[in-house]
């Protein structure tokens, strides 16, 4: 078996699993903690196989640690301080902590959704002359699609328990600051990505329609979230998730050609 195949099959029974997921929710059936890992963990699973085959196992995996380790750091010292996004805690429900912190899921998590929004920034960024400027330019837009995700799932993971904020926000109960750490967060992360690995535009030499798989495992993260939350009510935040998520994937898919260079 080819190994873009199989990142097609990962990529169709994550599809299939979180439509039966969604399914059962509507159908009234009681929700199956073990759902939320099991799909987490495929998502995961799906983007360090893509990754491999798009960026190269060392630059993939240069990516994983990274997004890892500064995404655990990252929420460690939030939850530690109450800094960087908003004083919060995890309850029990995602499973073991980190240090007593962080359920270590959450790092999983985080890069599930990284890579797919680096390769949408990568495809959108224009190929300045300027290496350093567009290595910035695809950081700052790889943070804000990344960030997009969370308007729509932080407000929905509050209502199932999964973290508690201790300071409620303007945003749906969920402070502005959390979304400007989650930006800083997933910049900081692509930007000693992009540099470490050498990253210029004219790395990325993958076919269209391969790199449209990782949009699709966006989309579909997306999609289901904000069908989840039209079901718990958060009707508010879904329909910021349409606006939020939705221009990304389109852009991502309609980008079928390189950009052309800007002097």
């Amino acid at each position: 078996m080819s190994t873009h195949k199989l990142t097609k099959i990962i990529l169709v029974l994550f599809t299939v699993l979180t439509i039966y997921n969604l399914v059962s929710l509507y159908a009234g059936i009681p929700y199956q903690p073990f759902f939320t890992p099991m799909l987490t963990l495929l998502a995961f699973i799906f983007a360090v196989q893509h990754g491999s085959q798009n960026l190269g196992w060392k630059r993939m995996l240069l990516l994983l640690i990274l997004t890892f380790s500064i995404s655990l750091l990252f929420e460690c010292v939030g939850v530690a301080t109450g800094k960087i996004y908003g004083p919060y805690y995890y309850t029990d429900k995602l499973g073991y902590k980190f240090l007593g912190l962080v359920p270590l899921l959450i790092p999983v998590a985080w890069f599930m959704m990284t890579y797919p929004s680096y390769v949408i920034a990568n495809r959108l960024v224009p190929a300045y002359k300027s290496t350093w400027l567009w290595r910035l330019a695809v950081a700052a837009v790889g943070g804000v699609i990344m960030t997009a995700w969370d308007l729509v799932m932080d407000p929905m993971m509050v209502a199932g328990d999964h973290w508690i904020w201790e300071e409620p926000g303007a945003y749906f109960g969920i402070p502005v600051l959390n979304y400007l750490g989650w930006w800083v967060t997933t910049f900081v992360t692509f930007w000693l990505f992009l540099t470490l690995a050498r990253i210029h535009p004219d790395s990325d030499t993958s076919s269209d329609s391969f790199k449209q798989m990782a949009i699709w495992s966006y989309a579909i993260v997306g999609i289901s979230t904000i069908l989840t939350d039209f079901l718990f009510g958060l009707s508010g935040p879904a329909l910021v998730g349409i606006f939020a998520m939705g221009p990304w994937v389109l852009m991502g898919w309609w980008k079928t050609t390189k950009p052309t260079s800007i002097n």
